[in-house]
């Protein structure tokens, strides 16, 4: 595996502290596993050491003192990471890519980043055209999701005065990105669209006429010009990662909103205390795939092995189902075991049938000692050897048989999940949605499904793969977010289009069982 560039001087050492979290969470999403996601990240950062040297070179040459104008750092290498992607699929490396990937770059919408630059990506030419200061502070604020605060600090700005900066920037990237869309060659017809495409996007109450729409659902660059000459609805993020980076752009700006809102942007952690990230917060450590899945396996371990211990009360020191898991679903893991009052054991003779639903895919820990359905056996339940007690329990048993099947038939189980339905960003005739699901149930894989009620079709997703059946859509776990601890939550995101009306989806089920939507 190649080293990382060795810093010439404090500039390339900040850099190189500053963006290797970025190109190493980019990379991760353009390959099929760790080991190349490292190596493609240290490519791609070699490759933009060299071009931002080249271009450092370039610039004292002419003696003009002047900067070319180029991306901002961190979207410079991101660019680099598309780079040495295309190379290594050129070069016979593309098993070590992500397979959709690899369609997209011999795509045509690969094509538009290498071919004439009036037809590449409306928000990579107005960044690109913007000064570095200004390009900076909106791409940080923007898509790496950091606290004005932290952008601030880190550009040397004055705290106070960094919101009504980020909005001047705004008006900026807004008025290159419509310079460029009418220097842009086009036909006849999307060009009678360019003055009213402006006087919409530039005020947040104007309606939007239907012809426009129309034409916007139908051409894929007036469209991208709507997005990033609208600065209001909270699309501009999407805008500059998707039109910047290129495929995998909405999957990385929702990996750096994680990222931000867990403290973890930086790279490293002495780099993000130093400049502020994690202000006023102490350091959080960063728990990995592994350590998830290791986590797993040893709480798996330690409720097999309490299931296994016996307690007091049970005819040859075996284990009842209703020690296992009581009847008010504590699980045997949880910490001081609580022992059933009379009345409980008497209704759980009756519901410890091992009747309890579980959620498909999630690993049955307590199975092995809970009882086969039907089972009447009074031993099995701890009751006493002799003739009274044993009439006595079989007395309980059916009493407390019928009073649990009429309290199950009266009330149903409370839902093992909870849904957080949010759209982030809303555009018309798209959108862009982030889906959040915490289970109380250990999961060894997920497929989460639900139902638009206005006919929205999913276009794009990330963290999941989807299916969608008319207005019914079904998202599958990818195989690195598949396994899920007890009280655990996994999220991910989609972009979708929509006409008439968006409302937020329903129906949720996780593997099949019914999902509580979040409020």
């Amino acid at each position: 595996m190649p080293d990382l560039p060795t810093p010439q001087n404090a500039a390339e050492a900040a850099l190189l502290s500053e963006c290797w979290d970025a190109v190493l969470s980019y990379a991760d999403l353009c390959t099929s596993g760790s080991a190349a996601a490292t190596l493609l990240a240290t490519e791609a950062f070699t490759h933009g050491i060299d071009e931002l040297r080249a271009a450092t070179a370039a610039s004292k040459s002419t003696g003009t003192g002047r900067r070319a104008l180029r991306l901002p750092r961190i979207p410079l290498l991101l660019a680099s990471v598309r780079t040495v992607a295309g190379a290594w699929e050129t070069n016979g490396l593309g098993h070590r890519l992500d397979p959709d990937l690899r369609l997209w770059l011999h795509s045509d919408k690969a094509a538009r980043y290498i071919g004439p630059p009036l037809h590449r990506p409306l928000a990579l030419r107005g960044l690109r055209d913007m000064q570095e200061p200004d390009a900076v502070l909106l791409w940080l604020a923007e898509v790496e999701s950091l606290p004005l605060s932290a952008v601030a600090r880190r550009l040397g700005l004055d705290p106070a005065a960094a919101s009504s900066e980020l909005a001047q920037v705004r008006a900026l990237f807004r008025d290159r990105c419509h310079r460029n869309h009418i220097d842009t060659p086009m036909d006849a017809y999307c060009r009678s669209y360019a003055r009213l495409l402006d006087a919409v996007t530039r005020s947040p109450t104007a309606e939007t006429p239907e012809d426009l729409s129309r034409h916007l659902a139908r051409c894929v660059e007036c469209a991208e010009a709507a997005a990033c000459l609208r600065l209001h609805g909270g699309g501009l993020p999407a805008a500059l990662s998707s039109g910047v980076i290129g495929w995998g752009g909405l999957a990385y700006l929702e990996r750096r909103r994680r990222a931000a809102e867990a403290g973890m942007i930086g790279g490293r952690t002495d780099a993000a205390v130093d400049t502020g990230l994690n202000e006023g917060k102490p350091v959080r450590p960063r728990i990995g795939r592994t350590g998830i899945l290791v986590t797993a396996v040893l709480v798996s371990a330690l409720a097999l092995t309490v299931s296994l211990m016996p307690f007091g009360g049970s005819k040859g020191g075996g284990v009842s189902a209703a020690q296992v898991e009581s009847t008010d679903g504590q699980s045997v893991a949880d910490p001081g075991p609580s022992f059933p009052s009379g009345s409980e054991s008497e209704s759980g003779s009756g519901s410890g049938s091992g009747s309890r639903s579980r959620s498909a895919g999630s690993p049955a820990v307590a199975d092995s000692t809970s009882r086969p359905a039907g089972n009447s056996d009074p031993e099995a339940q701890g009751e006493s050897s002799s003739p009274a007690g044993k009439q006595g329990g079989a007395k309980g048993g059916a009493k407390g048989g019928a009073k649990g099947g009429a309290k199950g038939s009266t009330k149903s189980a409370s839902p093992d999940c909870r849904v957080k339905y949010e759209i982030v960003g809303e555009w018309p005739d798209g959108f862009q949605a982030t889906v959040t699901v915490t289970s109380t149930k250990a999961l060894a894989t997920w497929s989460l499904g639900w139902t638009f009620k206005d006919g929205q079709r999913v276009g794009q997703m990330w963290d999941a793969t989807f299916t969608q059946n008319d207005s019914h859509v079904t998202a599958t776990a990818a195989d690195y977010n598949k396994t899920v601890a007890a009280n655990g939550t996994f999220t991910f995101g989609f972009l979708g289009s929509w006409t008439g009306s968006n409302s937020p989806a329903r129906n949720f089920t996780l593997n099949t069982a019914s999902c509580r939507a979040a409020g």
